[in-house]
C-alpha cells in the first residue's frame, strides 16, 4: 500500500510540475535577435541570442494575411510570440522591440497569446533579408480579426528587427 501511495503522490508531482524550457545552446550561426531584460532563460551573458537555426527549431507558426506594406496575400512563418516568450522565460510587461536602425516600439506582454503575433523569419516561403524588412519582422494576423487591423498593432509591426529588451 505504501508504494501504491508514494507511486501516486509522485506521478501527482509530475503532472503537477511546472514545465521548464530546456536551457538555450550557444548560437552557431549569425545572431539574428539578442533578447535582454527580464528573462531566466539565457546563453550569453545574462541575454538569450539566438541563430536563424534556434528560431526555426521552435514551434513554427504560419500567418496567410494581407499587410499595409505589401501587395497582396503574403504568407509568413516564423516562432509565435507567446512561444519565444515561454522558452525564453520572459517575465516583463512590455517588450522594447529595436530595428537594426535602431528604432524602437513597445509591444506589451498581453500581445503574447496564441493566434497572436510572430516574429516572421520568412515570406512566401524565403527567408527575409534586411533588403526585405528581415531578419524579422513582427506580423500580427492582420486578416483574423479587425481588433488587428488598427494604427496602433500596425505601429507595432516593426521590420529588421533584431533586439527586444524584456522590461516591467
Amino acid at each position: 500500500m505504501l508504494r501504491f501511495m508514494c507511486h501516486i503522490a509522485t506521478s501527482l508531482f509530475l503532472v503537477a510540475a511546472p514545465a521548464f524550457a530546456a536551457p538555450l545552446d550557444a548560437p552557431k550561426g549569425e545572431v539574428v535577435l539578442t533578447v535582454s531584460g527580464k528573462l531566466t532563460n539565457t546563453n550569453v551573458e545574462g541575454t538569450a541570442q539566438l541563430d536563424l537555426a534556434m528560431l526555426e527549431a521552435l514551434e513554427t507558426t504560419t500567418i496567410e494575411t494581407t499587410t499595409i506594406w505589401t501587395e497582396g496575400n503574403q504568407r509568413f512563418e516564423g516562432v509565435s510570440l507567446a512561444v519565444l516568450a515561454e522558452e525564453l522565460g520572459m517575465e516583463g510587461t512590455v517588450l522594447n522591440a529595436t530595428a537594426i536602425n535602431d528604432y524602437t516600439v513597445q509591444v506589451p506582454m498581453t500581445d503574447a497569446v496564441e493566434g497572436g503575433p510572430i516574429l516572421a523569419y520568412r515570406l512566401n516561403d524565403k527567408v527575409m533579408s534586411v533588403r526585405d524588412k528581415g531578419p524579422l519582422w513582427i506580423i500580427y494576423p492582420y486578416d483574423s480579426d479587425p481588433e488587428y487591423r488598427t494604427e496602433v498593432i500596425y505601429s507595432r509591426s516593426i521590420w529588421q528587427l533584431d533586439r527586444i529588451e524584456v522590461a516591467d
